[in-house]
């Protein structure tokens, strides 16, 4: 199967690269880039055929989110986030399927899913929703967001058993907080602070956590096409992690442009030091083996789930253990390429800074946490069964 949203973004490859540097300068993607997007139908990729949708596999998506991420992060990162909610909202009630894409199926959906809501039941059918989230990213440009809560008892109060929400709701059911995102890296992602003041959500608009991550909720959809039985664990940190490996990739294009023809602080041209083309040649390896790692994953989980075959939790924790050290792997590369390309490399008009921030910033989304996904995947592989935190997103 071919890629027309790559083959599209390809041809607009200098372009988003100059429009890049301005979503930095004003902390959010450009009209520009959002109309190449479109253009491309990059957020189509995972949307269902009925709903105007492309349907594709998750390694075209990886390979499309990677390849934008290398020519402008922030969109890359856009869409890794982004572009994943489509495949969410394929398997929830039609009535909101229908809301969301009835009259319009180009439209763009944020989040985050954190759990910064109380959604509080009204006793009629529907529930109250209050809360306020960081890190929603692309949402100038999202008219519907998947937002993540806490579902309480009626009078407010926490249950005995508390349940994780992910909540859908309308672009005009909640506010953008401008002036909340001022940060380091990323900052063309425009990932602003959203705030929910006693919204009304219909039953139908929300699915607990534990429906989502077990594919309970997904089974009950009556959905059998292979992309929307995959597991939430493989596909949502999938995009976040294939835009992190992509900005080291551009990092790397950049600095292989710069260092071609430099001269180092002895005189000597760069490509004569056998010191730094030792170790620019292993860290360039590391970069294509987490970016070849993370594909051949997502591809192990597609071929189980084509044959009908659903994988257990020590393969997602292994999964999740592989999608994470990519994205280590890549930056610590991309950290030793960065930290040898002299003192120049460091002027703010040069644009390998910028990718450097920006890899930084990926490594500090929560699926990028190592410590309770190793410890998950090697008790699981060990034949135990990792228990209570080991098992969060997973």
């Amino acid at each position: 199967m071919g890629n027309k949203v790559l083959e599209s973004i390809e041809k607009h490859a200098d372009e988003l690269f100059a429009q890049g540097a301005e979503a930095e300068k004003i902390g959010k993607l450009t009209d520009r880039t959002v109309e190449i997007m479109n253009e491309a139908q990059a957020m189509r990729m995972f949307q269902p055929a009925e709903y105007g949708g492309l349907e594709y596999r998750p390694r075209q998506f990886a390979e499309t989110v990677m390849r934008l991420a290398s020519l402008d992060p922030a969109a890359g990162w856009v869409l890794g986030v982004c572009g994943v909610h489509p495949w969410q909202l394929a398997y929830n009630d039609k009535r909101v399927r229908e809301e969301v894409w009835g009259e319009d199926s180009s439209i763009w959906m944020a989040s985050p899913y954190m759990p910064a809501g109380m959604l509080t039941p009204k006793g009629d059918g529907t529930y109250g929703f209050s809360g306020r989230w960081s890190f929603s990213s692309g949402t100038d440009h999202c008219r519907w967001a998947f937002l993540g809560g806490m579902l309480t008892n009626a009078d407010g109060s926490m249950p005995a058993e508390p349940q994780m929400v992910h909540v859908i709701v309308p672009r005009t059911d909640y506010e953008i907080i401008d002036g909340s995102w001022d940060v380091v890296g990323l900052r063309g992602t425009g990932s602003k602070d959203l705030v929910i003041k006693d919204a009304v959500v219909p039953d139908y608009r929300f699915m607990t956590w534990d429906d989502v991550v077990s594919g309970d909720g997904q089974a009950r959809s009556g959905r059998t096409e292979t992309l929307y039985t995959l597991p939430w664990s493989g596909m949502f940190p999938l995009g976040i992690t294939a835009a992190t490996v992509g900005i080291c990739e551009g990092l790397l294009r950049l600095a292989q442009d710069y260092q071609a023809d430099r001269i180092n602080a002895q005189g000597t041209a760069v490509k004569d030091d056998p010191y730094t083309m030792y170790r620019f040649g292993e860290l360039m390896a590391d970069i294509r083996a987490a970016r070849a790692e993370l594909l051949a994953n997502v591809d192990d989980l597609w071929n189980t789930a084509e044959k009908g075959g659903q994988p257990d939790f020590a393969r997602r924790a292994q999964g999740r253990a592989t999608q994470v050290r990519a994205a280590w792997r890549a930056v610590e590369a991309a950290n030793e390429i960065y930290a040898r390309c002299g003192g120049t490399a460091l002027r703010m008009e040069m644009p390998m800074q910028r990718f450097w921030r920006d890899a930084q910033a990926g490594m500090h989304h929560a699926i990028h946490s190592p410590n309770t996904v190793y410890h998950a995947s090697a008790l699981s592989a060990l034949g135990a069964d990792p228990q209570g935190p080991l098992r969060m997103m997973i």
